[in-house]
């Protein structure tokens, strides 16, 4: 092909021969005729060429056309590299001419050099300086989203260029198309420094993908975990249960430790650190530590590795002093403290349980903290010990003389002693003598001459008080006590004064259904029935009112006394039957006689008719 000569420097044929001419018809002078040659071939004298028949022409197209090809504008085409320079890449696609692409279109791909294929797009056939114009990066984007879709069908692996950081992560080029790398998904390790992996060139997998938005979202960690799940496989399939292998801690959590076996990860949970009973893994190991370790369990297709540390030792139960047995006296530290009680290590692994009910002799059960704290060294007793299952139970309160031994000689009954009261029940009140021995005084037993429902009305938790040994029952652990018989008997002085027919002044304290609570003479309660509350206008007696009352019925035992208002301004009913025999007995009736029945009659019926009143009051 004839070099091209520059634009606007047309060669000048210098002969005849070169202009295509001959002497013979190559004018002699200068031109004067106005009326151009039409039979003049111009091209051929811009191009410099000798005159060439049609057909040789014709035949030079078709050569041309055979040997160098077409290409119409965005159409997609392979290219080779040919050059590569500080800002261009040179791309040979087989035309007249040679595309230039700027090299940034290549940063993805630091690795290419000249004879590598590449896609580009026809952007322009000629520009102004007459200069191809390709595009790679067009004809990357045009065939991006089939080729994002297909590595993310396969799962395969592309490479990508990391453009820039943006909130959460990276911006990456993939095929051309912008990509989102999250911040979480660049290394298996945590990343604080992101700004170094801008202008890096990275292997990635295409995780999810959003036609709608067009966004894609790369790992670059999915790759790292493939890979290390690969090499956990590999050994996985080489382990044997109670292997022994050496790894690295690698995190330490609250429920165990990883460890690093050199390519697979496997857990030692906190309960296999230690035959000791351990709050935190951090108390036995730290990360980076080298450590040996035992396989108990592996789950092939979960890729799981179950590992442990206190198995590597003797069982603390194995090389317990032999002579150890119940009765024996040891020293050991608090471990964990619950409600309940307390778990107490005696030897390196060995704990016992310290129950709450085995801390004091007290009946008055408390919490564990109130006794002991972890960490705490106490003194304990060997109350049980099981080796076959393991198992030990502990005492604190064996090491002071049980309070109950001799308890009849300390507490003899009549005696008088000091007591706190330590709670209330609705029969009684329990009073602490001494720790671990309490006295109950029942609610019958608080006052002589008080209708009392429930200690509370008299005693107060935490009150000390005087009290009097009634009963002491050493078997079943049990003393009864008396607050009233520390003092004289009222019953006796009532006995005589309130006898039945006898009038005294009382108070309505309680008015209820069956009657109401009369204070006589400011001292004593009775007991007066609804039916004798009605007064003289037939109305009945309130709570707060006073009156005089009779007595009707005393009983020192079970201290009761019934009274009644009505029998004091009218004749009961043994009076008017007494009457009535006395006129039957009597062999003469007088007039007066009858009239005397007759009144006698009427005060009966008037008497059964109030009393129906009582038993019946209004709105009962």
């Amino acid at each position: 092909m004839p070099e091209e000569q520059p634009e606007g420097e047309a060669k000048q044929p210098e002969t005849g021969a070169e202009a295509g001419q001959t002497a013979e018809n190559r004018p002699s002078g200068p031109q004067t005729s106005s009326e151009p040659d039409e039979d003049f071939d111009w091209e051929a004298y811009e191009e410099g060429m000798d005159n060439l028949d049609a057909g040789q022409l014709k035949e030079f197209e078709e050569l041309i056309e055979q040997q160098l090809k077409v290409y119409e504008e965005n159409e997609v085409i392979e290219g080779t590299v040919t050059k590569i320079t500080d800002k261009d890449v040179i791309i040979d696609i087989n035309s007249k001419s040679e595309g230039v692409i700027s090299r940034n279109e290549f940063r993805y791909n630091p690795d290419l050099k000249p004879g590598d294929k590449v896609e580009v797009m026809v952007v322009k056939k000629e520009d102004k300086n007459g200069q191809l114009v390709l595009s790679h990066r067009k004809a990357r984007l045009l065939n991006a989203w089939e080729k994002v879709n297909e590595v993310h069908e396969k799962g395969e692996i592309v490479k990508g260029y990391i453009k820039s950081r943006t909130k959460g992560g990276m911006i990456v080029d993939i095929f051309g198309i912008e990509s989102f790398l999250p911040g979480s998904q660049i290394d298996v390790k945590p990343i604080t420094d992101y700004d170094q992996y801008v202008g890096q060139t990275m292997d990635f997998k295409v995780v999810k993908i959003n036609p709608e938005f067009k966004n894609v979202v790369v790992s670059h960690k999915a790759i790292i975990e493939e890979e290390q799940e690969k090499q956990k496989r590999e050994i996985i399939k080489q382990l044997e249960k109670g292997q022994v292998l050496e790894g690295t801690v690698k995190n330490v959590t609250s429920y165990g430790v990883f460890v690093d076996l050199g390519g697979a990860d496997g857990l030692i949970h906190i309960t296999d650190l230690s035959w000791s009973r351990i709050n935190h893994p951090s108390e036995v190991v730290n990360v980076g530590d080298k450590v040996k370790v035992v396989v108990l369990d592996f789950d092939e297709k979960k890729s799981r590795i179950q590992l442990g540390m206190k198995q590597l030792e003797p069982h603390p139960w194995e090389v317990l002093d032999p002579d150890l047995k119940a009765g024996d006296k040891v020293k050991g530290k608090v471990s964990v403290v619950a409600d309940y009680g307390a778990f107490v290590e005696i030897a390196p692994g060995v704990e016992g349980l310290l129950h709450v009910s085995d801390m004091s002799w007290s009946t008055h059960l408390r919490s564990a903290q109130d006794f002991v704290n972890p960490g705490d060294e106490v003194e304990v007793v060997i109350l049980d010990l099981d080796r076959e299952k393991r198992k030990l139970s502990l005492g604190m309160k064996q090491l002071t003389e049980d309070p109950w031994k001799n308890i009849e000689a300390k507490y003899p009954v009549g005696s008088v002693h000091k007591g706190k009261v330590r709670n209330f029940t609705n029969f009684g009140a329990f009073v602490e003598l001494e720790e671990g021995v309490d006295g109950l005084i029942y609610i019958k037993d608080l006052s002589w001459d008080r209708n009392i429902k429930h200690p509370s009305e008299i005693l107060n938790i935490g009150d000390e008080i005087m009290v009097k040994v009634l009963d002491v029952n050493p078997q079943e652990r049990r003393i009864s006590l008396g607050l009233k018989q520390l003092q004289e008997n009222p019953w006796d002085k009532y006995e005589e004064k309130y006898q039945p027919g006898k009038v005294f002044e009382g108070e309505v304290k309680e008015v209820s259904g069956k009657g109401a609570v009369i204070l006589l003479d400011g001292e004593v309660e009775a007991f007066a029935p609804g039916r004798y509350l009605m007064k003289e206008d037939g109305k009945k007696l309130k709570k707060g009112e006073k009156a005089l009352f009779k007595v009707k019925d005393f009983d020192k035992d079970l201290q009761k006394i019934v009274v009644s208002h009505t029998d004091t301004y009218r004749e009961d009913e043994e009076t008017v039957q007494e009457t009535l025999k006395k006129i039957n007995k009597s062999t003469k009736k007088t007039l007066g006689d009858f009239e005397e029945l007759q009144e006698l009659k009427k005060k009966l019926e008037q008497a059964e008719k109030e009393g129906e009143e009582g038993e019946n009051p209004e709105g009962e």
